[in-house]
């Protein structure tokens, strides 16, 4: 044979040639497929954050039992502020969170009065010698209703899963918003303005919530 003579590669069958490129594809597809799997696991076990999820309660009239007020002076019901909107806003002295809301509550709490707003602030997994104390260095409202959730029972009702959360009833007595995280003034002013006008808010998320 002359050393000078191209040598053309050898081309595999063409059977052979046809099988190992189906097998590349459907090694491609079996891969994709593990992929869509794992990360619908893997976010269903690891990225699901429940202060994200849609509050059942949106939508259906706010519960009514009676809940203890924190002077202990009687008890209070939605119902005795029938035709108000209502700020149900949970909080704790133990939570940073709420330490950095409360000033926009307070004077959201003032500009809305004379609107037909009343806001409840419901004290939660909480000592009453720490809510004093929260309340006396970060100041109380006068427009606010200050009451205690007494073995989280009212929470359970409301469906809280941490603090702070603040929920917003219709005049009608339906709960039609509700606040994940600290509230701002701007959002509880724009909260409010929609809800005035007949708007329903929905779920919004500022930020985490805490648990004791």
């Amino acid at each position: 044979m002359d050393p000078n003579t191209d040598i053309e590669p050898q081309q595999p069958p063409p059977d052979e040639e046809d099988q190992r490129g189906g097998k590349m594809v459907w090694a491609a597809i079996a891969g994709a497929v593990i992929f869509i799997i794992l990360g619908v696991v893997f976010t269903g076990r690891f990225g699901g954050d429940p202060s994200i999820s849609s509050s059942p309660l949106i939508g259906k009239p706010a519960p009514t039992d009676p809940i203890a007020l924190m002077d202990g002076s009687g008890q209070i019901s939605i119902t005795d502020y029938a035709g108000d909107i209502l700020v149900v806003n949970y909080w704790a002295s133990w939570c940073l969170s709420c330490r950095e809301e409360h000033p926009d509550l307070l004077q959201a709490a003032a500009d809305y009065k004379d609107l037909g707003v009343t806001f409840i602030g419901v004290n939660y997994q909480d000592t009453y010698p720490n809510a004093i104390a929260f309340l006396d260095e970060m100041g109380w409202s006068d427009e606010t209703i200050y009451v205690v959730d007494e073995g989280s029972t009212t929470a359970f009702q409301w469906g809280v899963l941490g603090i702070p959360e603040t929920f917003f009833v219709n005049r009608e007595g339906i709960i039609v918003g509700k606040v994940s995280g600290p509230s701002t003034y701007a959002l509880l002013s724009r909260t409010l303005d929609q809800i005035i006008l007949g708007e329903s808010i929905g779920d919004i998320k500022t930020g985490e919530v805490e648990n004791r």
